[in-house]
């Protein structure tokens, strides 16, 4: 139902299990399908860059995040957009995730499904797995486009000690505000308002479906819980300083967990890889989902600045 037009789900085997990603594929976006004025062979020849677009995390987080944004570029780049691990149509291992899991089974989907280095686009704090797996392989990556890149305990400020985190680390108690608060439509759609959101009204009942579909898949409380417990989080500013890759920052001002205060210091640590920080005046968490005609614009104006 979420799949956009033109584009079809395939899988790869990670460490954790299958991963799904969807691609583009069919005579939608075929070159020959295009103009009948150029021989076939001018557009037959020229290899796609590839352009990767990775989901954050939360509650029914999946691949959907990008899928108002992903089309855009399929005529001309070859786009994927994986479910990660724990989330959407991926396998959902019962255990308690660590950041570990991350950085493996990203590092995995880019060596299985690239044969060079491409651009990756990715959100929150998927974001700042990318900006680490890009520290310890940066062969594999040609630039990065990151949405709130943000380790959610970034400068000292623990996210794990927070009074929701301590919570949810109540056995029973957690599975129970998984079940109750964040797997049904009402609990989807109040965070989406309160937490993800700047304008509510940028909401519509496809976006609250996607993501319940993919809070409801079995076992997705164990990735998520992991999650909100705060075992996923790391402060970012220990790192970021030895980012190479060319990198550009998009950070939306009304973002609920991390100001754009915690982007700018972040990006002052190494002007030297990340060349652009734009800041999206009333916009929450996800502007790939609450403006993604301007996000759209915004990667296309990224991407010659960061050859």
């Amino acid at each position: 139902m979420f799949q956009p037009q033109g584009f079809e789900q395939r899988s790869i085997i990670t460490s954790l299990g299958k991963m799904a990603y969807y691609t583009a594929t069919g005579s939608l976006w075929q070159d020959n399908a295009i103009s009948n004025d150029k021989p076939q062979s001018v557009y037959a020849n020229r290899e796609k860059e590839t352009l990767v677009f990775l989901h954050g995390f939360g509650g029914g987080s999946s691949a959907y995040e990008w899928s108002k944004v992903y089309p855009a570029f399929a005529a001309e780049y070859r786009v994927l957009a994986p479910d990660l691990i724990g989330w959407g149509k991926s396998e959902h291992p019962t255990r308690n995730y660590q950041i570990e899991d991350y950085l493996t089974t990203i590092r995995e989907f880019f060596e299985q499904t690239c044969t060079g280095p491409v651009t990756a686009i990715a959100s929150s704090l998927t974001a700042a797995f990318t900006i680490r797996v890009a520290i310890a392989h940066p062969n594999l990556f040609k630039s990065l486009i990151l949405t709130t890149p943000a380790g959610l305990s970034d400068f000292g400020e623990d996210y794990s000690r927070s009074f929701f985190a301590q919570v949810v680390k109540v056995p029973i108690v957690d599975r129970l505000l998984y079940s109750t608060g964040v797997a049904t439509t009402n609990g989807i759609r109040s965070f989406l308002e309160q937490r993800q959101f700047a304008q509510p009204n940028r909401i519509y009942d496809e976006i609250v479906e996607a993501y319940l579909q993919s809070a409801q898949q079995p076992n997705a409380e164990y990735a998520a819980l992991s999650f909100v417990r705060g075992d996923l989080c790391f402060d970012l500013s220990l790192y970021i300083q030895q980012l190479t890759t060319p990198t550009a920052i998009i950070w939306g001002q009304k973002s609920e967990f991390t100001g754009p205060e915690i982007g700018r210091r972040l990006a002052q640590k190494n002007p030297e890889a990340i060349r652009v920080f734009q800041q999206l005046e009333d916009v929450g968490l996800t502007p790939q989902l609450e403006l993604p005609a301007v996000t759209i614009g915004l990667i296309r104006r990224f991407l010659p600045l960061l050859n």
